[in-house]
């Protein structure tokens, strides 16, 4: 019995010790669904701080490197590109509940945004939060329309073309600066009562009423909208009005395509620049580099419509005092010289597509045939640059080709040095022939070292006739004299 009683009590002093050796699992953390602290986040530069609370369990799990990071989703409520929105110090947040403050990134818009709560030691993730409305209101206060005008007239089959002022009239800030914004169109029903009938930076309205444009934020409210424009139909008496619009601005900084001009759609037209007709336009833009008041006449059926807008190019004019392509003689050098008006300009230089180093100045004197490009960039109130280009040649004439050699071993006119252009690397075939037709030369790698051996030259005078074959361009015939 007492052998028994003792294995009994090894036993069992066995089991107590390999349960007190076995280590004990860390708990996993598990993240609660965050709670908003708002309906809908309507963010600004004078406010932009919003609260979610979560909970956390086990606490004691957390290591002392932990940060907790909120993440916010797209504008559909998905986080495969999610943006951190507010990241905690290590070991910051150790209780549960907690409340975490974050704000919005300026790009943000639209009416279906989560966060989540994700944890980095242990690594954790909650389930998304329900979602809500967010915007960061960039523009918030009121703009212009059509120059801050009450009232415009249109013709019927044309239309009212109404159009948010770039730069803002009177000293309005344009919410067009912001290119991520959006706009709605509202026609007013009564004093109190309007109802959203179009989207976008500009309106063709042909019915009478009252129009105003307010920027989209969507379940927020929006201080940024503009004043209101009454529109009636135009009398017979009188010219309508044509708004013109510039894709650009009115102050702009030309792209080297230039702003684009926009009228309202009627059966021709004629544009003006400075009280001077534009000849060869008939439709209802007009694209253009250069400041100036230009003006457009729009007619449909006996109604007219007239409007005028004053541009202002930033970048100026920039152009070279040379043509695209121009022929040199022989020795000659072409002076280049860039024509700006910008400010804080800087100058690139190329031969055929390589820099040319230490070119830097406004000025090049070019002597090589081939083809260049100068580069100009300007920076400061108008970032701009823009590539011009130009081609050297060597004058094509008889004057440059010689027609007489004495290759007799003297050093002068031994043989028959013709211009660069046609020589090796132009891809220029060259013919030389003599008068009864046999061919004594024919290459497209000429060296202007023909003859080569006089000794196969006669002792008397000889005729030679030559053919030159530039690529692309009329073939260049003549004769050489061989004197001996």
């Amino acid at each position: 019995m007492a052998y028994i009683t003792r294995i009994i009590s090894q036993a069992i002093l066995l089991i107590c010790f390999t349960v007190s050796t076995v280590p004990t699992a860390t708990a996993q953390l598990v993240i609660g669904q965050p709670s908003l602290e708002f309906s809908k986040a309507c963010a600004s530069e004078s406010f932009n701080m919003y609260e979610t609370s979560f909970v956390f369990n086990p606490p004691s799990s957390l290591d002392a490197s932990n940060q907790f990071i909120v993440e916010l989703s797209d504008s559909s409520g998905e986080f495969a590109e999610a943006v951190e929105v507010f990241v905690s110090n290590s070991n910051e947040i150790t209780t549960s509940p907690a409340t975490i403050s974050f704000s919005l990134p300026m790009d943000t818009a639209g009416e279906n945004y989560k966060i989540r709560i994700k944890s980095s030691s242990p690594a954790a993730t909650s389930a998304p939060s329900l979602d809500f409305p967010a915007y960061f209101k960039l523009h918030d206060t009121p703009f212009t329309i059509n120059g801050l005008i009450d009232t415009g007239t249109f013709c019927p089959g044309i239309g009212y073309l109404l159009a948010i002022d770039n730069p803002g009239f009177d000293g309005a800030i344009s919410p067009l600066t912001f290119e991520s914004l959006s706009f709605n169109w509202y026609k007013v029903i009564d004093n109190t009562n309007s109802i959203l009938i179009a989207q976008g930076e500009t309106l063709q309205v042909s019915e009478e009423g009252t129009y105003f444009a307010e920027t989209d934020y969507g379940s927020c409210t929006s201080e940024s909208f503009s004043n209101r424009v009454t529109i009636s139909q135009a009398s017979s008496e009188e010219p309508a009005n044509a708004t013109i619009t510039s894709s650009l601005g009115n102050s702009f900084c030309s792209n080297g395509e230039g702003t684009i001009l926009t009228t309202v759609i009627g059966e021709n037209y004629q544009w003006f620049k400075d009280d001077q007709p534009i000849e060869g336009v008939n439709q209802n833009t007009l694209q253009t580099n250069d400041s100036g008041n230009y003006a457009v006449i729009v007619t449909s059926g006996n109604c007219v419509a007239v409007g005028s807008i004053l541009l202002e190019s930033l970048a100026g004019s920039t152009t070279i005092n040379v043509p695209a392509v121009n022929f040199i003689e022989m020795g000659e050098a072409l002076t280049v010289t860039v024509e700006t008006t910008l400010d804080n300009v800087q100058y690139e230089w190329y031969f055929n597509d390589s820099i040319i180093e230490d070119a830097t100045e406004s000025q090049l004197i070019a002597s090589q045939v081939g083809n260049y490009k100068v580069v100009v960039t300007a920076t400061g109130d108008c970032d701009f640059s823009i590539e011009l280009f130009f081609e050297i040649k060597i004058e094509v004439s008889t004057d440059t080709i010689p027609n007489v050699i004495s290759p007799n071993g003297d050093g002068l006119n031994d043989t028959w040095i013709i211009p660069a252009e046609y020589l090796s690397g132009t891809n220029t075939e060259v013919v030389i022939f003599s008068s009864n037709g046999t061919a004594a030369l024919k290459t497209s790698d000429y060296l202007n070292n023909w003859p080569d051996n006089i000794n196969e030259l006669s002792n008397a005078n000889q005729v030679y006739y030559y053919m030159i074959t530039p690529p692309s361009e009329e073939v260049i015939t003549g004769s050489i004299t061989v004197v001996r």
